[in-house]
C-alpha cells in the first residue's frame, strides 16, 4: 500500500488542482490520496472563500481519499510555520510515502539544495542573512539575496534562485522540502509543474486559470448562480460547482477579509504598541506603525496605509488575522514546545479512503479526532488549546459570512466527517 499526501487549501477547487491531484497519483502510483487543507483561514492571512466542510466536498469528490484539516495556529502563517505544521501532520500520520506539491520549477534537485542551505544554515549562509536584513528589505527579499551568494560562493550549483524563489508555489515546495530535512523524514519529495495562467493572473483566459482569476469572478456578485455557473463551468470541476452553488443557496456568502473591518479594527482600536508585540511578526517598529495609522474603518486601505517594502500586504494581513483570533507568539511557542501538530482532525473520506483509518490508528501516535463532541473531553490541555482556535475560527467564519441571523454556536462539535461513495 502507498499513499501520497498533498497539502492544499483549494481555494476553491479548480482544474489545475484536478490536474494536480490526477498527476499526483499517476506520478507516485499511489492507491491512496490524503489531503492535507487548510480550515478557515489560508495562509496568505485571509479567510477561505468557502468554509472547510464544502471544500472537503470537493476535494472528495474530485478523487480525494482522505482530507485532514491543518489546524489554524498554522494554516495562517508565514510559509516556515505553515510548512512545518502541514509537513509535520503529514508526518504524525505514520503512512505517507510521498509529497507531491505544484512548483514553476520542475527541477526538484535545485529546489533540494536551496531547502538543504536552509535547513542546515550554515555559518556563511547566516552572515550574508544578516547582512543583508541590515539594508532594511523585507524577510523574503533578503533571503533570496543571501541564498543566491551563498550557492555562487561555495559553488554547490549552477541556478538562479532569484527566479526559483520569486514563485509562491516554489517557495512553498522548498520549505516542505527544508522540513522533512529537518523532521528526517523518510517520505519522498516529489512536484509537479504548474501549468496554466499565473499565480496572480486576474483573467479568465484559459481551461487552467488561476485561483486568483476565478475568486474574482465569484467576488463580482453581478450575476445570477445560473450565469455564474456558466461563466466558470470551464474553469472548474462540474462536482465544485455544483457544491460552490449550494453554498451559495445556503446563504454563505464567499468571505473576504474585507468583510471582518469592524470586527478586526474594533480590537486594534483596543490595543496599545506593547499589545500589539505579543503578536507574531510585529516587530521592528511595525507595532507604532498600526497604531499610527488607525484613521479609517476600512481594512483595505488600513494595510495600504500600514504596509511598506519592508512590511508586506500579505504579512500585515496574517498579524491581522492573529490580532482578531487572539493567536500570539506564546502560543505558537507553546505548541513548538510542546511536538507541534496535536492531533490528527479528519474532515471527510471516501469509502476507499475508509479503507486507510485501519492503519491510521495503528501507526499514528497522537489523537485522531472524527467526533469532536465525543473526543474533546478526552483532549489533554494544550491539545485543546489548539483546537479551541478551530473552533473560534469557524464561530468567527459563520458570524461574518452567514446570510441569516439564525446562528449556531461551535458547529465544529455537529459535524461528522463527510462521506463520499465512490
Amino acid at each position: 500500500m502507498s499513499i501520497s499526501g498533498l497539502i492544499v487549501e483549494y481555494n476553491p477547487f479548480h482544474n489545475g488542482h484536478q490536474y494536480h491531484l490526477d498527476m499526483s497519483k499517476k506520478y507516485t502510483k499511489s492507491e491512496y490520496t490524503i489531503a492535507v487543507m487548510s480550515g478557515q483561514f489560508l495562509q496568505r492571512g485571509e479567510p477561505a472563500l468557502f468554509n472547510k466542510w464544502y471544500r472537503t466536498e470537493m476535494a472528495l469528490k474530485a478523487g480525494a481519499d482522505m482530507v485532514i484539516e491543518l489546524p489554524t495556529v498554522y494554516s495562517c502563517q508565514s510559509a516556515d510555520i505553515f510548512s512545518y505544521g502541514a509537513v509535520q501532520l503529514l508526518e504524525n500520520l505514520g503512512i505517507i510515502d510521498y509529497l507531491v506539491f505544484g512548483t514553476e520549477w520542475n527541477n526538484i534537485e535545485d529546489l533540494k539544495m536551496i531547502s538543504q542551505v536552509l535547513a542546515f544554515e550554515p555559518n556563511k549562509y547566516k552572515e550574508l542573512l544578516k547582512k543583508e536584513l541590515k539594508k532594511g528589505i523585507s524577510f523574503p527579499s533578503a533571503r533570496s539575496k543571501a541564498l543566491e551568494k551563498y550557492i555562487t560562493i561555495t559553488h554547490i550549483g549552477k541556478i538562479n534562485v532569484a527566479s526559483i524563489i520569486q514563485h509562491p508555489n516554489n517557495i512553498l515546495g522548498i520549505e516542505y522540502i527544508k522540513w522533512l530535512f529537518k523532521f528526517q523524514s523518510k517520505i519522498i519529495p516529489k512536484t509537479i509543474t504548474r501549468i496554466g495562467s499565473n499565480y496572480h493572473d486576474k483573467n479568465l483566459h484559459n481551461p487552467f486559470a488561476s485561483a486568483t482569476a476565478i475568486r474574482n469572478q465569484l467576488l463580482n456578485g453581478k450575476t445570477s448562480l445560473k450565469d455564474l455557473k456558466k461563466d466558470l463551468k470551464d474553469f472548474i470541476p462540474s462536482s465544485s460547482l455544483d457544491i460552490i452553488q449550494k453554498a451559495l443557496e445556503n446563504q454563505f456568502i464567499p468571505a473576504q477579509l474585507k468583510d471582518m473591518s469592524k470586527s478586526i479594527l474594533s480590537i486594534v482600536f483596543r490595543k496599545n504598541a506593547d499589545d500589539l508585540k505579543h503578536f507574531l511578526d510585529v516587530k521592528e517598529g511595525l507595532d507604532s506603525r498600526m497604531i499610527h495609522w488607525l484613521t479609517t474603518n476600512s481594512l483595505e486601505e488600513y494595510i495600504n496605509l500600514v504596509k511598506t517594502k519592508r512590511y508586506t500586504r500579505t504579512r500585515i494581513q496574517r498579524i491581522l488575522c492573529h490580532i482578531l483570533l487572539d493567536l500570539t507568539k506564546k502560543d505558537i511557542q507553546l505548541f513548538r514546545e510542546n511536538n507541534g501538530v496535536q492531533y490528527i482532525r479528519i474532515l471527510g473520506f471516501s469509502s476507499k479512503g475508509r479503507e486507510i483509518l485501519p492503519l491510521l490508528k495503528k501507526k499514528c501516535q497522537i489523537p485522531i479526532i472524527t467526533n469532536l463532541s465525543k473526543s474533546y473531553r478526552t483532549l489533554n490541555p494544550i491539545q485543546r488549546k489548539m483546537i479551541d482556535f478551530d473552533i473560534l475560527a469557524t464561530n468567527l467564519y459563520n458570524i461574518h459570512f452567514l446570510k441569516s441571523t439564525n446562528y449556531k454556536k461551535n458547529m465544529d462539535f455537529y459535524y461528522s466527517p463527510i462521506m463520499i461513495d465512490k
